[in-house]
């Protein structure tokens, strides 16, 4: 089994801006960012189609797939940042708390928010059933942090490693290969 993890196109929000599970739009450059995914996912044929169900990733799963019944799981959605959502990461950075949060992410939640080991248990679960699916490809419409969490999972890999050495592109596919004993 192949499962295709497509980051999300670039969105509607200043650089600098933690938007997490906020709801916010894609960018002008959507169609571009489409349409160029679009051409390189064009020879797979996919046997089942997940979305994160926020807005970014619902676009681009309905506009990549329009013929295809598109499973959407809040359990795909980044990171809940809590009271962070939508602040400059350097006001966040500023906050005694989001300097010790940002010191020890692997551990503590963001502020009335979650934490990685809540989100790693969530994407954790669907991966899950994900994989036991009788299928050869899989496109997943998500995250950067979910499309981490993937690989952390799949690779057997600490996700500290994977935040320094891992950073998917806005609109770019990550391909990974499932064995039965996974």
């Amino acid at each position: 089994m192949k499962i295709y993890a497509i980051r999300h196109s670039s969105v509607n929000v200043k650089p600098g801006i933690c938007y997490g599970q906020t709801d916010v739009d894609v960018a002008e450059s959507f169609y571009e960012e489409q349409k160029r995914l679009s051409q390189e996912l064009a020879q797979v044929s996919f046997d089942a189609v997940w979305s994160s169900p926020l807005l970014r990733c619902r676009k681009l799963a309905e506009s990549l797939f329009p013929n295809k019944a598109i499973h959407f799981d809040s359990r795909l959605k980044e990171l809940n940042f809590g009271d962070w959502e939508m602040l400059p990461w350097d006001e966040i950075y500023a906050q005694p708390e989001g300097k010790d949060w940002m010191d020890n992410y692997q551990i503590l939640p963001t502020k009335n928010g979650e934490s990685y080991s809540e989100m790693v248990a969530r994407v954790s679960t669907i991966f899950n059933e994900i994989k036991n699916e009788n299928a050869e490809n899989i496109a997943i419409v998500a995250h950067a942090g979910v499309i981490r969490i993937l690989k952390s999972v799949i690779d057997n890999r600490p996700i500290s490693e994977l935040f320094e050495n891992f950073k998917p592109a806005y609109a770019s596919c990550t391909v990974f290969e499932i064995n039965e004993h996974d």
